[in-house]
């Protein structure tokens, strides 16, 4: 039997990427579209779908065809990882409300603005500048271009804090 002709629970037993691979090019699109009509937020969709996949593929020695169809396995983690994400956001509000915070979102010029000033040495001296936090906030969300839920998570503090520590910090810098 060619692998193409696998069927879902088949590919998710073969235990082998190739076979995994498969699997998520069968269902990633209609996944991210799960994610999307749900959301509303197009990058939040596409890092769920993501963080859906990685569950998946890690835990997918769990799958047991015989509860159910592959598909409704994978949709059942999506829908624990769009249910914490849900959470974390609905914390998220709170804590801004409460401390008067309005959501700060970089634009397409701010972000290349941020690029030109990494390209300088009075960039690397504006960062020196700042506050400890504020700088860490900096380079890890604007450089690394990682997400504030992740940064937030590894600095134990909530992505509030972590996206005011940015604001003020790229409020100081120019």
């Amino acid at each position: 039997m060619h692998e193409s002709d696998l069927s879902d629970e088949g590919l998710l037993g073969a235990r082998d990427a190739a076979s995994f691979e498969r699997f998520y090019c069968r269902h990633v699109e209609a996944l991210l579209g799960f994610f999307a009509r749900r959301t509303g937020d197009p990058e939040l969709a596409a890092d769920l779908c993501a963080e859906t996949f990685a569950a998946a593929l890690t835990s997918r020695h769990r799958y047991r065809p015989e509860l159910g169809a592959a598909a409704a396995w994978l949709y059942g983690i999506g829908t624990k990882k769009l249910a914490d994400a849900q959470r974390r956001g609905y914390a998220e509000r709170r804590a801004r409300r409460r401390l008067g915070m309005e959501r700060i979102e970089l634009s397409g010029d701010d972000f290349a603005r941020i690029d030109r000033l990494g390209e300088s040495d009075d960039a690397r001296v504006l960062m020196e500048r700042l506050a400890p936090d504020q700088r860490a906030a900096i380079a890890a969300h604007v450089l690394e271009e990682r997400p504030y839920d992740q940064i937030a998570a590894e600095l134990d503090t909530s992505e509030a804090v972590v996206r005011k520590r940015v604001s003020r910090g790229l409020a100081a810098m120019r």
